[in-house]
């Protein structure tokens, strides 16, 4: 591996990215399009992403966003759940481009609020969603329940819903426990799960262990050593139901830097680099590929991605700060970077 100094991956694809509202959405979206060539965008905006109207707008703004780096981006649209959802409006969103609707509980996470807190209210919306072949994405948090044992409560609705809705499409997102990776394994080839880059990097010590770090602070949050190692073996083990879903969400300084700060990580810049770097180092860099730019294709029936991006060996020090947001592994020096 010592010898290796270039190494070329498929256009990779990232099952779950942030890319905000506005002027600030411009930067998010090129760092987003410079490493990937498809990004499920996320539905939590403000106002949500609940109509096909707002969906074909959003989208439109997007590739406008991607068009000056890479003009062959292609965001997969999604839409927030929430009871009372027509057929009709399915349609609709899916003629826009959505492949999967979000499934929020109720204040769990940034812009949240208007999330499911009836579980059973939805059961509806989801069945259409199984009829017309639209994943279900599921932010796997129990609403008021210690937050470290949050994501292992709710694991149980989503083997509910897997057997109640045995053909649909569950992804369950941003592992974080071991319990959710063993739930994965067992269920259905029905259910896979996406893998954030920061949370293959860091317990709840890279947290709050030597010292309060806010920008490593996420929803869900790290959690023990052991819970680390899981999602490490899954991640590079090469099992199909494992894939990225980076989960990189901006949020300015001002909003991590505060008495009450934001959740989220910003990664889409670093996400490669530091993703070659893990893999190398646990002897598992064949099975990148099917990783990044694999797994996920397979599992939202999309073709596999047909053109390359090349890494390179040239040590580089991340930025204190891209885009006004602190981004992981800032000021540190990876030895990988796009070529």
């Amino acid at each position: 591996m010592k010898e290796m100094n270039e190494i070329v991956l498929p256009f990779p694809d990232d099952f779950h990215a942030h890319v905000r509202q506005d002027q600030a959405m411009i930067g998010y979206v090129q760092d987003l399009a410079s490493q990937f060539g498809r990004a499920l965008i996320m539905p939590n905006t403000v106002p949500p992403m609940v109509s096909a109207k707002q969906i074909a707008e959003y989208k439109q703004e997007i590739l406008a966003a991607a068009k000056e780096v890479n003009p062959d981006f292609k965001p997969l649209m999604t839409f927030k759940l929430k009871s009372g959802i027509t057929e009709a409006e399915l349609l609709a969103m899916k003629a826009e481009g959505v492949v999967a609707g979000k499934y929020y509980p109720a204040g769990v996470t940034t812009n949240s609020e208007d999330g499911v807190s009836d579980f059973e209210s939805v059961f509806p919306v989801i069945a259409l969603m199984e009829k017309m072949g639209i994943v279900l994405c599921v932010h796997g948090e129990e609403p008021g329940v210690f937050c470290l044992d949050r994501e292992a409560v709710f694991a149980d609705k989503v083997e509910f819903l897997a057997n109640k809705f045995p053909k649909l499409k569950i992804v369950f997102e941003h592992l974080s426990s071991a319990k959710a990776v063993a739930l994965v394994k067992r269920l259905s080839s029905n259910v896979a799960a996406t893998i954030t880059v920061h949370h293959l990097l860091m317990s709840l010590d890279g947290v709050i262990g030597d010292a309060l770090r806010p920008h490593h602070f996420c929803k869900p949050l790290p959690k023990r050593p052991e819970d680390l190692a899981a999602l490490r073996e899954a991640a590079f083990s090469g099992d199909p139901k494992f894939f990225l879903g980076t989960d990189s969400a901006p949020h300015s300084r001002e909003k991590k830097e505060t008495c009450c700060g934001a959740a989220g990580v910003y990664s889409a810049a670093v996400a490669l680099p530091v993703l070659v770097r893990e893999f190398l180092a646990a002897g598992a860099i064949e099975k990148l590929s099917d990783f990044v730019g694999g797994f996920g294709a397979d599992f939202y029936g999309l073709p596999r991605p047909e053109k390359t991006i090349k890494l390179v060996r040239e040590p580089w020090v991340v930025p204190q700060e891209i885009h006004g947001v602190v981004p992981l592994a800032a000021s540190e020096t990876l030895e990988w970077k796009l070529a």
